[in-house]
């Protein structure tokens, strides 16, 4: 699972509203740079400058990339995207 405290700093940091619902998609320590979430939604995710871990550079705008993000979330095989959302 997970761990917004171990995210990365370069991720995103802005929080998005997709049809009333606020998120905030990050990839943490855990990440191994497999580029499964950049397979996912290239509209948010791009390899880090240092090309060693993955970053959601951009939130989801509508809901194609919502659901394109959440795809990548449970695509993840260590668990390593978060997503803060509230209602």
């Amino acid at each position: 699972m997970s761990d917004y405290k171990d995210k990365w700093g370069d991720n995103c940091k802005e929080t998005s509203n997709v049809n009333g619902v606020l998120v905030q998609f990050y990839c943490d320590k855990a990440c191994i740079h497999c580029e499964v979430c950049q397979e996912n939604a290239p509209e948010n995710f791009v390899s880090s400058e240092d090309e060693n871990h993955s970053i959601c550079f951009k939130q989801p705008e509508n809901e194609k990339e919502l659901a394109n993000c959440n795809e990548a979330m449970v695509c993840c095989p260590v668990n390593a995207i978060g997503n803060n959302k509230e209602k």
